[in-house]
């Protein structure tokens, strides 16, 4: 009787023991991407630098979590990238730039315009990243300045804007297709100026800008500048490709990259994203877009 109960409870505790075996690789098998890849030693460390203060498009949110359009598109790249691990860095313009150049940063992402001066110092992929609209902001009572071509010709002083900035070259751009009605273009120390408050003060008649920030800045009730939001106006010029740029020895990711974002564009899932921040899809526009 004695080895009877013996033989009873070695077969019981062998049954818990498969059980408990199955329920911990149940565990395993619905861990995160983050879990599995803590002890994969195959996953590249991708380290995304962020500009943190460009909302709706880059940002911190109020729980110190990385947020915005070229955030989240890059989470969709994260997510399809099974090689790769994401880790988003909050950071300014310039350490931006000159990290991703360095090597400090893998890619940065804060709205970027192409320009071939960038090319020169980034890696720039194949596959744009999103869509944004350029315009000029003005005064109320200039709001019949429509585009470059009616600011230049009624002679109107710009807000300054850094060499390095690429606002700055697509005024250029512009003077240099429109020699005899040039833009007056004035580069600044800063890489970006606070255009609201220079338009409003007077110290400059118009500054370039783009909608998202012009929206979160003035349209939106919580914005800094709401109290202004019948006193200055943003008529958009110009809708421009936005990029990730790479540093130079990131060959081989920006390829997963291109490969990852030409799947995602077959889907609607960019176009939710914008309507999410930016309150409008750019993308239906974008047959027309030739920068």
């Amino acid at each position: 009787m004695k080895k009877k109960k013996l033989i009873k409870s070695f077969f019981l505790s062998f049954a818990a023991l498969i059980i408990l075996s199955a329920c911990g690789s149940g565990e395993s098998s619905s861990t995160s991407k983050n879990d599995e890849n803590t002890n994969n030693e195959n996953i590249t460390k991708i380290k995304v630098a962020f500009t943190m203060g460009g909302k709706p498009i880059t940002y911190v949110d109020d729980d110190g979590n990385p947020a915005g359009y070229d955030v989240d598109a890059m989470k969709l790249i994260d997510e399809k990238l099974e090689d790769y691990e994401f880790e988003f860095i909050p950071t300014s313009d310039e350490d931006l730039l000159i990290g991703v150049e360095q090597g400090k940063y893998d890619v940065g992402i804060k709205n970027t315009f192409f320009t071939e001066e960038r090319e020169k110092k980034f890696l720039f992929p194949n596959e744009f990243l999103g869509l944004s609209s350029a315009g000029i902001l003005l005064k109320k009572e200039n709001e019949h300045i429509k585009d470059l071509s009616d600011f230049a010709a009624e002679d109107m002083s710009l807000a300054p804007i850094a060499a390095s900035n690429a606002q700055y070259t697509v005024v250029e751009e512009y003077n240099e297709a429109n020699p005899d009605n040039p833009v007056k273009l004035v580069a600044g120390d800063e890489f970006s100026v606070d255009v609201v408050q220079w338009v409003n003060e007077g110290r400059a008649d118009g500054g370039i800008s783009i909608e998202a920030a012009f929206n979160a800045q003035v349209v939106n009730e919580d914005g800094p500048y709401h109290n202004l939001v019948d006193d200055v106006v943003y008529n958009e010029f110009a809708v421009i490709k936005t990029w990730p740029i790479f540093n130079k020895n990131q060959q081989e990711f920006a390829d997963a990259y291109d490969e990852a974002m030409a799947e995602i564009q077959q889907t609607d899932a960019l176009s939710e994203l914008m309507l999410e921040h930016y309150g409008k899809d750019l993308f239906e526009v974008l047959d027309t877009v030739n920068r």
